[in-house]
Parts: structure tokens; C-alpha cells; sequence
């Protein structure tokens, strides 16, 4: 058998490997911003960030967030120092009697945080909860709305 020497040998990947983690570890610690897995089953996640979809459109800019079965009093909507925040909790179900075999949603709080454009109507922004997404709808103000100039000719 004639060996190429291109494949890597088990206890050298498990070397780059370990090397790679570590790396990664001190980078950012234990307060990354992904869904770090707690086991090598795909799908276990450690924290919950909903996610959700901005789109622009005329007249608004739209914040269209995944928050299934969390209720209107666990979410709140906030505005300041030109950051909105979308915080809220999805408690799991209570006194069912169940015995899961595999659990794979996240429960328990989360936090989105986006910085806004200079030109959002920010005393008008709107929030709504429908069919598990939060819909957050921030007006354009006029100025900053596209408008249609006349060319002149002379």
C-alpha cells in the first residue's frame, strides 16, 4: 500500500482541533453571540435569539421577528438613545404531566437590540404580536421618503 501523505493522522487533528476550540474560547468566551451546541446533537442550543427578517419598504421599516408562543405581557418593546430593544421570555408549559424524550426548543429570555437609521419617525413606531411574529413598524419620516423631481427643460 502506497501512503500519499495527505490525510491528516487522528492525534494531529485532535491537536489542530483542541488548538481551534481554544482559539475560538478566548476570542469569545463564553458570551458569543451564535447558538454555541451543548452536545453534538444538532439542534441543542444553550441560548434562544428569536430570529427575524428587516425590510424596507415606501414608507416604513419593518422588524418582523420569530416569538412563538410567548405571550403579549412577556415581551416588551423599548426605544432609547436611538436603539430599539425587543427583550421577552418564552416560559415552557407547566403541570402537563409530560415526560420528554427530546427536548430541542429553548425556553427562557432573550434580548435584540438594533441601532436605528437617522431617518425613522421615532415617535410613531407601532408593535404587534400576530401568528407567533412581532411585527415592529418604523415610520420614515418625510424628509427622508423618495421623492419624484421634475427635470426642466429650457
Amino acid at each position: 500500500m502506497i501512503h500519499t501523505g495527505t490525510g491528516i493522522a487522528p492525534a494531529r487533528n485532535n491537536v489542530l482541533q483542541n488548538r481551534l476550540n481554544r482559539l475560538f474560547e478566548e476570542t469569545f468566551g463564553p458570551f458569543t453571540t451564535t447558538q454555541s451546541p451543548i452536545s453534538e446533537d444538532p439542534g441543542a442550543f444553550t441560548a434562544w435569539t428569536p430570529l427575524c427578517d428587516i425590510y424596507e419598504t415606501d414608507k416604513n421599516i419593518v422588524i418582523k421577528m420569530e416569538i412563538p408562543e410567548v405571550k403579549k405581557e412577556n415581551v416588551s418593546v423599548m426605544f432609547d438613545n436611538n436603539v430599539l430593544t425587543v427583550s421577552g421570555e418564552r416560559k415552557p408549559e407547566e403541570g402537563t404531566g409530560q415526560s420528554y424524550h427530546r427536548q430541542e426548543r429553548i425556553y427562557g429570555q432573550f434580548l435584540r437590540s438594533f441601532t436605528l437609521p437617522p431617518f425613522v419617525d421615532t415617535k410613531n413606531i407601532s408593535a404587534e404580536s400576530k401568528e407567533g411574529m412581532l411585527l415592529v413598524t418604523l415610520p420614515k419620516v418625510e424628509e427622508a421618503k423618495a421623492k419624484q423631481i421634475e427635470v426642466k427643460v429650457e
